[in-house]
């Protein structure tokens, strides 16, 4: 390959280095550490200032319909939040005023079967290939009180940009719940 095609080549989708799997990995692993010790206002410290965090509701459906079985943006959400509004409800927990989390709950946040790739700038306006787009399997566990228990299952898809001291930020996460009706009596859950 010559010296101008190796200059122009780009990484825009490709699959990330081993090194940096790793590093996203870690990332997950602390951030997951963070929620489960309900450190939230450290955790609100891996979410850049720009974050949209979003969680749509969905629908069975058909076979033929499936490309409707989740809500589009605008439409019902479990979560369509920024990094202000989540510090706005982590500042509620604190309050004494989210009697739905007093006591609070305990969770377990298990992540799994991560895929990172370079972001790909035609398809995520405002990221550059640096960024990475990664998607991941979760599994929540949650016990609150004595008989309260709930699982819940889904994938989430990020973008997490790459900061200038070299570090991450999730910039954009959408999370898609596997099942479609909540067995919780209520969502105050970080996912």
């Amino acid at each position: 390959m010559s010296t101008a095609t190796e200059q122009h080549r780009t990484r825009a989708g490709e699959r990330a280095d081993r090194d940096t799997h790793f590093e996203v990995e870690q990332f997950y692993y602390e951030e997951a550490a963070l929620l489960d010790d309900g450190r939230y206002t450290d955790w609100l410290e891996l979410l850049a200032d720009d974050l949209d965090y979003w969680m749509p509701t969905r629908t069975n459906r058909l076979r033929r319909q499936q490309a409707l079985s989740v809500a589009a943006r605008g439409e019902a959400a479990f979560y369509d939040e920024s990094k202000e509004s989540l510090a706005w409800r982590i500042r509620r927990f604190d309050s004494g005023m989210a009697w739905a989390e007093d006591p609070p709950s305990r969770t377990r946040h298990l992540v799994t079967n991560v895929m990172v790739r370079h972001a790909d700038p035609a398809e995520h306006d405002g990221f550059t290939e640096n960024d990475l787009w990664v998607r991941s399997a979760f599994l929540v566990y949650r016990n609150r009180l004595e008989r309260e228990e709930n699982v819940f299952a889904g994938g989430r898809t990020d973008i997490l940009r790459r900061t200038a001291d070299g570090g991450l930020r999730i910039a954009r996460r959408t999370i898609l719940l596997d099942q479609n009706i909540l067995q919780a009596k209520n969502i105050s859950t970080f996912f």
